[in-house]
């Protein structure tokens, strides 16, 4: 009998996608514990305010008193849960095909999950919704890319400032708009094409959060639209700040794909028209 021939290596580039595969999730489980650190905060204040007014509602025996307590404490309860449910949603596998996706729903949840982060450096955020129809995405990948874009934003304002998300439908092109608009320091024009390459990056290195710096999120972020069958586009001016657009195909018009493959060429940035 012939000796078992012994398993085939894998190739070259099955061996680039595995590890792409490796740092992607490496880059959600670094921000599933930023979230953890920073929630956990939250989370301890929204107990505080349980613990403190059931006291009071033990110790008040009127009924205006307890009813005030049982209203504070239901409010606080239900803000937990939202927080628990946003953090168990960022960190479950969900399916890794594209599905229709309410983008509306994806932005409060990750909005939440940075609510105290967004208050600690002063940065307000307004939002801007029209009716769009659900985009055909992963939601997984586009609250990592959302969660990557509100973060950079945050960090282009370290004296604070104004997020402004936008969601719009552009029906002649079939794409459902998703827009993270910060006032911060901009980006200036020499820089602006390189910022999608690997490794490149306009900060000096990560925040006082420990955050940003290693030049890899906005190249996750092009490779994950782009797998997407989307697009990607930036403007900047200097001094007035930066808004990054996510161009999704709706749900009606997008071909379904059975698993996202974020293993793409790397090209230049698409720029506004």
């Amino acid at each position: 009998m012939s000796p078992a021939k012994p398993p085939q290596a894998p190739s070259l580039e099955e061996q680039v996608a595995i590890l792409k595969q490796q740092l992607q999730q490496a880059q959600k489980l670094t921000s599933l514990g930023d979230l953890v650190s920073t929630t956990t905060h939250e989370f301890n204040n929204v107990l505080t305010t349980i613990i403190n007014y059931a006291k009071m509602g033990q110790r008040h025996r009127d009924d205006a008193t307890r009813d005030k307590a049982f209203d504070k404490i239901m409010t606080a309860a239900q803000r937990a849960a939202k927080i628990t449910n946003g953090i168990l949603g960022f960190a479950r596998n969900r399916p890794q095909g594209f599905e229709p996706t309410d983008l509306t729903k994806l932005i409060d949840d990750s909005l939440l999950l940075l609510e105290r982060e967004m208050q600690k450096y002063r940065v307000t955020v307004e939002k801007q919704y029209q009716q769009v129809p659900p985009a055909m995405a992963s939601a997984n990948q586009i609250q990592q890319v959302l969660m990557n874009l509100l973060v950079n934003a945050r960090q282009a304002m370290p004296s604070g400032g104004t997020i402004w998300v936008r969601l719009a439908h552009d029906p002649a092109n079939r794409t459902v708009d998703l827009t993270v608009r910060d006032s911060g320091a901009g980006i200036p024009a020499d820089k602006l094409p390189r910022i999608f390459d690997r490794y490149y990056t306009t900060k000096s290195g990560p925040d006082a959060s420990g955050k940003g710096g290693t030049g890899l999120g906005l190249s996750f972020c092009r490779d994950v639209i782009e797998a997407h069958q989307g697009r990607i586009r930036v403007e900047s001016t200097v001094g007035k700040g930066t808004a990054f657009t996510l161009k999704l195909p709706t749900a009606q018009t997008a071909e379904v794909v059975p698993a996202i493959n974020v293993d793409m060429p790397a090209s230049a940035p698409q720029m506004p028209v």
